[in-house]
């Protein structure tokens, strides 16, 4: 998710002081100093109700994940923009506690709440490869978890056709790019181009997830999420743009700019009446701006631009974990200069 090229431009527009990089950062900081006095909260079976059987239940064992993979996160990048070992170390301390303490995931949607909120522990380790002090040994355990409980988490899913699977194969890519491995990168690489054109409509909407009555508009964002950022993952890996890609008129653009709309009028949603939307700013972050903010480093739209100056610097601390940090870890398919 971070390539070194884009790690080292923002440490350019931090020396420079420039913004929103600078007002990003210390948004990225204040989060950091926060994850310090965090406690792990490491389950052996991460164990996740249906999120419609049971709502609260869902929300409740959700969250351990949820704080200490965004703690973790938090601190690895601080980490790499700021060089402070502190930050390095609590990283690994959630990273050693996952790895050690958790055994498995159970009920409904375990394996799906592993896929969409666990991508933080797989950014974390990334940001963390060569730092010297996470010792071999505790490397190793992290390894083997996430072959043997987070990868399999999402492997378990990533055959469904709509946003669960899309999130199981953003967290398999990760897996595999952590693990350096070229197989089964392959596999959920052609998984993605091979229903890719199934969901995106020629005329924007998501095949799937407008089927979802009033929640139509988010799944449409919990779908574009993960397909976007497995689609980073898969440029940095390979050279292969499927931000370009089209067929029929459809194509990820379209779509974008279809949630962008309809994100703002809603009343024009043809497929259910009062969908929700994205809500308005908070210290949390709001859907779908987290998105459109990553993507704009793809596509420099200005509608996009006029919709997110506003609120920036955007930052997404809760739920999902694919564009997290957009305005301080932008987005560039020719390179940073």
């Amino acid at each position: 998710m971070h390539p070194q090229q884009q790690i080292d431009f923002v440490k350019r527009q931090l020396k420079a002081k420039k913004e929103p990089y600078t007002s990003a950062y210390k948004a990225l900081i204040s989060k950091a100093d926060s994850a310090l006095l965090v406690e792990q909260h490491a389950v052996t079976d991460f164990s996740i109700p249906g999120f419609y059987q049971d709502k609260d239940g869902h929300r409740k064992t959700s969250l351990a994940l949820q704080v200490d993979g965004f703690s973790a996160y938090s601190c690895a990048l601080a980490y790499q923009l700021s060089g402070k070992t502190k930050y390095a170390d609590k990283a690994v301390y959630f990273l050693n506690a996952w790895a050690s303490i958790n055994k498995k995931y159970s009920q409904l949607d375990g394996s799906l709440v592993m896929s969409y909120s666990g991508t933080t522990l797989m950014i974390s380790a990334d940001l963390l490869k060569d730092y010297k002090k996470w010792k071999p040994k505790d490397v190793a355990q992290f390894k083997l978890w996430t072959k043997n409980v987070f990868r399999e988490a999402a492997n378990s899913i990533r055959f469904r056709n709509n946003n669960s699977g899309d999130w199981s194969r953003l967290a398999s890519i990760l897996a595999d790019t952590y693990l350096d491995d070229q197989e089964d990168l392959q596999k959920n690489i052609a998984l993605i181009k091979n229903d890719l054109f199934d969901k995106l409509a020629p005329d924007g909407h998501m095949v799937e997830e407008v089927k979802r009555q009033g929640k139509g508009i988010w799944y449409t964002y919990f779908s574009l999420a993960p397909l976007t950022a497995s689609s980073w993952v898969i440029y940095n890996q390979t050279g292969e743009n499927l931000f370009a890609a089209t067929k029929n008129g459809a194509s990820f653009k379209k779509s974008l700019d279809y949630l962008h709309y309809y994100n703002q009028h809603p009343e024009e949603w043809k497929f259910f009446k009062n969908p929700a939307t994205g809500a308005v700013y908070t210290e949390t972050g709001f859907w779908p701006a987290n998105l459109l903010e990553a993507m704009n480093g793809i596509y420099s739209d200005a509608e996009y631009e006029k919709y997110l100056a506003p609120y920036r610097p955007i930052m997404y601390p809760k739920h999902d974990y694919a564009w997290t940090f957009p305005t301080l870890m932008p987005l560039r398919l020719n390179g940073y200069q």
